[in-house]
């Protein structure tokens, strides 16, 4: 009997002995498996799942399909001993999905702010991607930051000393690598004028070393278009990734997927950098059982997803955008692309 085991009976034997009784008490652990997948290219409730309004769309075929894990909460003891027996279900301690710190409703807000963020991100990652215009606003000026005074709220950002800034990174890499005390132009659209301002930059307070503004930036999309996303009861941020595919696959000639079935999961930023994500076992077990023959699975998760990976499902690793698309393109014509 392996460790897992051993400690699982060891946790529930209280309460196993309480036999028929146990159908009544409920365990300190929530069921995690596969949740629903969803099509970012279809549509739900009769609603595209990612709705483009106000250009040309191209049709596409085939599936991008984001991927969800199941939480099942309230489990008694021979509940929670099915699903575990079942192979597809893992028992995590409930304090893990639920602090007891944070009430349910506290935990949904922070679930529901995620996956609104996924989409900004997508939105932002997407239009970078293909070249649209966005827009790096000044969203908030620190009182006695070192702009304060110099910046306003709604400046357009343009150029950080001589260096162009079309991103929230672009900006914190660029002032973070200018020494403290150092004199700068700061060149913004201000009422749609291209103004100058001048700034001496500060020292980031918990790290005194780098550039510092005091400004906090905001990305805004700048296209003639409005992009929503159609799925509700959703939470986290791992569907960035798949929303992001989805919105260059509508806004290109050409199908990403080939035609094909094609899942996968992970957050993105607006740069189109991909991040880790939890319960890829069970996301790839949810793909796998919707049909899908290539996954795509963030860099951070490959080990993890080589251990669990279902029979016949390809897994493709992904660092970026970039890297997605391009992976996609070569599967395509029948070439190759990274695998975990």
């Amino acid at each position: 009997m392996n460790r897992r085991i051993v400690t699982l009976l060891a946790a529930l034997a209280p309460i196993v002995v309480l036999g028929v009784v146990g159908t009544m008490v409920t365990v300190p652990y929530v069921a995690l498996g596969p949740g629903p997948t969803f099509n970012t290219l279809g549509d739900v409730d009769g609603k595209p799942v990612v709705d483009i309004q106000g250009t040309e769309v191209d049709p596409t075929d085939g599936n991008l399909n984001m991927t969800t894990v199941s939480v099942r909460d309230g489990l008694n003891v021979f509940e929670a001993f099915g699903l575990w027996a079942s192979g597809s279900n893992g028992l995590v301690p409930r304090s893990e999905i639920y602090p007891p710190e944070k009430s349910k409703e506290e935990i949904q807000q922070a679930n529901t702010a995620d996956f609104q963020q996924s989409e900004d991100s997508a939105e932002l990652a997407a239009l970078h991607f293909l070249g649209k215009p966005v827009a790096l606003t000044v969203s908030k000026v620190t009182p006695d930051g070192p702009a304060a005074g110099a910046l306003q709220e709604g400046d357009v950002l343009v150029k950080i000393g001589d260096t162009p800034v079309t991103t929230i990174t672009g900006v914190q890499d660029t002032v973070g690598a200018i020494a403290p005390g150092t004199a700068i132009d700061v060149t913004v659209l201000r009422e749609g004028v291209e103004t100058v301002v001048p700034v001496t930059v500060g020292a980031r307070p918990n790290k005194p070393e780098s550039g510092y503004l005091g400004v906090t930036p905001n990305e805004v999309p700048d296209v003639p278009f409005t992009v929503q996303f159609n799925l509700a009861d959703i939470g986290g941020p791992s569907a960035g990734l798949m929303f992001t595919l989805a919105l260059v696959d509508k806004l290109t000639p050409g199908e990403l997927s080939g035609g094909k079935f094609v899942a996968g999961t992970g957050t993105i930023d607006s740069d189109g950098e991909v991040g880790p994500i939890g319960g890829i076992r069970y996301k790839l077990i949810a793909a796998s059982e919707a049909g899908a023959e290539t996954f795509l699975v963030p860099a951070q998760n490959c080990d993890e997803a080589k251990q669990n990976a279902p029979d016949g499902l390809r897994l493709v690793k992904v660092d970026n955008l970039p890297g997605a698309v391009d992976s996609l393109e070569s599967l395509n014509t029948g070439g190759d692309a990274p695998r975990c």
